[in-house]
């Protein structure tokens, strides 16, 4: 029997699949995470891996509940923040239910919704869900904290939820987070990934109503946070103040690297994030390949519905200079 199944969502970060495909040292300017992350010790007790982790991580809670001045009950952890964005939309978008995602933004949302059997709309105030992403992937922008507040007053009096992804926000400007806003219209995603640069260890955790957050817990697929993952995220949050020097950092390389593109006659977009939108004025393709013979990787964004862009990380000052020196030679 034949049905209409929705194609994965293309994603970057695909350096160590070059790597073993090719034997070469990538520079992979697709993942965009922090080029100068918290550096601290933790390690994970070896008699962790004897046990089932305790599934319903209440130590793990209670360290994001002090960090963030929630209750336990208020938060739910999973496998990345991929898995909570699957497993809240099964939760909320089972059955004829609609969804709304800006253009262009983060794939997965729409996937997510789709394998849940919802039907898109063109406008959060006819949408069960509306998600928005801040700052939001591929472009930068961030929106304004009062924004999204009004937002949520909007979706909710048509009886809608507001979904908001702050995978980025650490690295952009935590003031504009809604992580404080206690609404049952309302939930947040927040990732350890791009802030820490651990791709690796796989942990999300996310904020909403304590009725929204037991079903999402239920649905969670058991012990899906694993010992290393946790051993990892309760050492992390004891550092997030430190990310204050990464913002820095970031904001630096971000304005040399706009202003070095701009110079090649490229476009970059106005970003908050440690990655740029770059308008390149042609088909980003074949460029994206040439790029490659240099060892380097940057997001064809053809995927978001932008294929005259590429999105470029920003990374240590000399990984940036390796790759405005490439894209020089590619594009003269």
């Amino acid at each position: 029997m034949a049905f209409d199944f929705p194609r994965p969502v293309i994603h970057g970060g695909t350096g160590k699949r070059q790597h073993e495909n090719t034997g070469k040292n990538i520079l992979d300017f697709s993942a965009s995470l922090n080029p100068q992350p918290p550096r601290f010790m933790w390690q994970c007790d070896p008699e962790c891996l004897s046990s089932y982790p305790d599934n319903e991580y209440n130590q793990l809670k209670e360290c994001i509940a002090h960090t963030f001045h929630r209750d336990p009950e208020e938060i739910c952890v999973g496998n990345g923040s991929i898995e909570l964005i699957r497993v809240f939309c099964s939760v909320m978008l089972s059955g004829k239910r609609t969804y709304y995602a800006e253009s262009p933004t983060f794939g997965e949302y729409g996937l997510s919704a789709r394998l849940a059997g919802a039907e898109e709309v063109n406008t959060p105030n006819a949408a069960t869900v509306s998600f928005f992403c801040n700052p939001n992937n591929p472009t930068g922008e961030l929106r304004k904290r009062s924004f999204l507040v009004a937002q949520t007053g909007d979706v909710a009096s048509q009886g809608g939820m507001l979904f908001v992804d702050e995978a980025f926000i650490e690295l952009a400007d935590p003031r504009e987070s809604l992580v404080d806003v206690c609404d049952p219209s309302l939930f947040v995603l927040r990732s350890l990934t791009k802030s820490f640069a651990v791709p690796g260890i796989r942990f999300g955790y996310g904020f909403g109503d304590p009725d929204l957050i037991a079903k999402i817990e239920i649905a969670r697929p058991p012990w899906s946070v694993n010992a290393y993952a946790e051993a990892f995220a309760l050492q992390a949050f004891r550092h997030l103040d430190e990310l204050e020097t990464s913002r820095d950092y970031i904001r630096k390389e971000r304005n040399w690297l706009s202003l070095r593109m701009e110079e090649l006659g490229l476009r970059c977009y106005p970003s908050s994030a440690n990655y740029l939108l770059v308008n390149c004025a042609r088909t980003v393709g074949p460029l994206c390949k040439q790029m490659e013979t240099h060892d380097i990787i940057v997001r064809d964004c053809t995927s978001f519905g932008l294929a005259s862009c590429i999105r470029v990380a920003v990374r240590t000052h000399e990984e940036n200079q390796k790759f405005v020196e490439a894209l020089s030679a590619c594009v003269r």
